[in-house]
């Protein structure tokens, strides 16, 4: 198993955020902190080391760690900014997270490291019902499938992980925990569950 050191966490800003009206995401405020603070802090709490996948406010988001953008051109969405940190790192694995889920599990990392067995090239967090497919740890091997996965067109990130030795890590106890913010309402109604302190709104 890994140790922390060889891991580098990213946290992936780069989309176009077409539903938030094309904001820059990580930036967007929720009770008057960034919507990138929470994830931050919920990763550094468990020793990761952090580096943010962003195209643009570079500036901004340095203050939380290194900043590096996509390597292909347009937004590719998810496999462009994991494409973008295995150019960029060094580490043998590489775990991401998105910019817009606040209420990451206190475990994931833990959890995530207890599950790598010899073969294992991609582990995907699963809440249960459904797989969480950008909240993911995987190991540098797979670049050049990655690579040639997206020069042929491709941007469909669960067939890219049919391609890999994949494996899910039950995230059942922390359903809730994987809710990301895609729309104005839905940052609305978030906040006011957390000013209410009650369970993370259902969405």
């Amino acid at each position: 198993m890994p140790s922390l050191p060889k891991t580098t966490w990213v946290i992936l800003a780069g989309g176009q955020a077409q539903r938030m009206g094309g904001q820059d995401k990580g930036l967007i405020p929720l009770n008057n902190k960034p919507l990138i603070d929470y994830v931050f802090h919920t990763l550094s709490e468990q020793g990761a080391n952090v580096a943010i996948n962003a195209n643009r406010n570079h500036a901004i988001y340095q203050a939380y760690g290194p900043v590096f953008s996509d390597r292909f051109e347009g937004f590719q969405g998810p496999l462009g900014g994991m494409h973008a940190a295995f150019s960029t790192l060094l580490t043998p694995w590489i775990g991401f997270v998105p910019c817009d889920c606040p209420h990451l599990p206190g475990n994931l990392l833990q959890k995530m490291y207890d599950a790598i067995e010899a073969n294992t090239e991609i582990l995907v967090a699963h809440d249960g019902t459904s797989i969480q497919p950008v909240v993911t740890l995987i190991k540098n091997s797979v670049f050049e499938r990655l690579e040639a996965f997206l020069k042929d067109g491709n941007r469909k990130i669960i067939l890219f992980y049919d391609l890999c030795n994949t494996q899910k890590v039950d995230f059942s106890e922390n359903h809730n925990a994987f809710i990301n913010l895609n729309t104005p309402e839905e940052l609305i109604q978030y906040g006011a569950s957390l000013c209410d302190n009650r369970p993370p709104y259902p969405f």
